[in-house]
């Protein structure tokens, strides 16, 4: 056959041509007259945008990373009063436009992929004053202005906020529910990357920490230790740029009477968090009343071992809660509260309303524990207790190479 035999097109499908999305079309151009806003504020003629983060904000739901890796962004957008010009290689320009720019009014800029982004970057800067999301030379920084634009979602994003957190808490319990006893932490950590890539979640941070591993390192992701006793799982999962964490706990046998004290310490200090995010205070406001949950248990430097909030949205982490955070709550916002007291770890997302706080992350067939906060009872997950059956346990392995079966990911 010679090469000449091969056609270098294709019809198209008429399965292959999107739909105008009217709702997002609408989105990214009023968050292009933020921009536009914020240019004139300062006196720049253009904003650059490479944070995977701020990508996706401006695109609702664009990537342009390489597909799974956050940390490696593959083009840039430049904001002008009147355009938006993606600037990308001749590689990824068609994945990018065919699956997240499609009828949104971008244009794109494009080079070899031989040539370097960074030189058409500098292109376009030149004799302009621009404003960046991340440090380049000859910008101007942009991020904290971007990040409180970031932080107020959409009722199209709180939609999306609310299927994600009922995926990534099925996943955490599934996972919890089914890992045969003596398994690894990495086999658990496995188990459960499935079920979140399963239900299209990109895991974005996962821990597993057997027994009381959390209590030695409380940001500890996972290991090769074998889970005997107790395991904390949890994650952040990521979808169409949007994050959401959880956390569940589960005993084999009955837990302790240590174990079952810090839990609900830690489920105080989290209902206390969840109830006071409310809308106008400060985040240092809130964060006095957990300190006064630690306080009044005799733990009052117990918060210094880990990080006990942050905001999220289109970043993991747009603000750590601490005492000193003086951003001011607004409906619209999501934290994640995950204290931890010793061996016990806690983790749900709530979304800022009018209303006050609602849960992201709900239990499904799970156990609860109801927790009362100035006289309101909240339901919060408790400890799953898992009966140990010797004949469903793993058993050691000459090599410690073979991983056991896996649980049934129909659950």
């Amino acid at each position: 056959m010679s090469i000449a035999a091969f056609s270098t097109s294709r019809p198209a499908s008429s399965g292959e041509m999107p739909i105008l999305d009217t709702e997002r079309a609408e989105l990214v151009t009023q968050r292009h007259g933020q921009l536009a806003q914020l240019m004139t504020t300062h006196g720049w003629d253009a904003i650059l945008l490479q944070d995977p983060a701020s990508f996706s904000w401006l695109t609702v739901g664009g990537d342009n990373t390489s597909r799974g890796n956050e940390v490696t962004p593959v083009a840039t957008i430049l904001v002008t009063g009147e355009a938006r010009v993606v600037l990308c290689n001749n590689i990824d320009s068609g994945q990018i436009f065919d699956r997240d720019l499609m009828g949104l009014g971008f244009l794109v800029k494009e080079r070899p992929w031989t040539e370097s982004l960074e030189v058409l970057k500098q292109d376009v800067c030149r004799a302009r004053r621009v404003g960046c999301d991340v440090c380049l030379p000859g910008t101007e920084p942009i991020g904290p202005e971007l990040a409180e634009l970031r932080c107020q979602l959409s009722p199209r994003e709180i939609t999306v906020m609310r299927e994600l957190g009922r995926d990534v808490a099925h996943a955490l319990e599934a996972t919890a529910r089914n890992f045969e006893f003596g398994s690894r932490e990495s086999e658990v950590a496995g188990h459960l990357a499935h079920r979140l890539m399963k239900r299209g979640v990109q895991p974005v941070k996962l821990q597993v920490m057997a027994d009381a591993q959390g209590w030695r390192y409380r940001h500890w992701s996972y290991g090769n230790d074998r889970i005997e006793r107790h395991c904390i799982l949890s994650a952040v999962g990521r979808r169409l740029g949007l994050h959401v964490g959880a956390s569940r706990s589960v005993c084999i046998g009955a837990p302790s009477e240590e174990l079952q004290n810090v839990h609900l310490l830690a489920m105080l200090v989290q209902s206390s968090g969840m109830f006071f995010s409310q809308p106008g205070w400060q985040l240092s406001e809130t964060w006095k009343r957990i300190a006064r949950i630690y306080e009044k248990f005799e733990t009052p430097d117990e918060w210094r071992s880990a990080t006990q909030a942050e905001v999220l949205g289109y970043h993991r982490a747009e603000y750590a809660v601490t005492p000193q955070t003086d951003q001011t709550l607004r409906p619209g916002m999501a934290i994640f509260w995950h204290p931890s007291v010793r061996a016990s770890l806690v983790g749900d997302t709530i979304l800022v309303t009018e209303s006050g706080g609602e849960l992201l992350t709900p239990g499904q067939n799970w156990p609860m524990i109801s927790v009362k906060v100035k006289g309101n009872t909240i339901e919060r997950p408790s400890l799953l207790i898992r009966e140990f059956a010797p004949e469903h346990a793993v058993q050691p392995e000459d090599s410690g190479d073979r991983e056991s079966s896996p649980p049934d990911l129909s659950e």
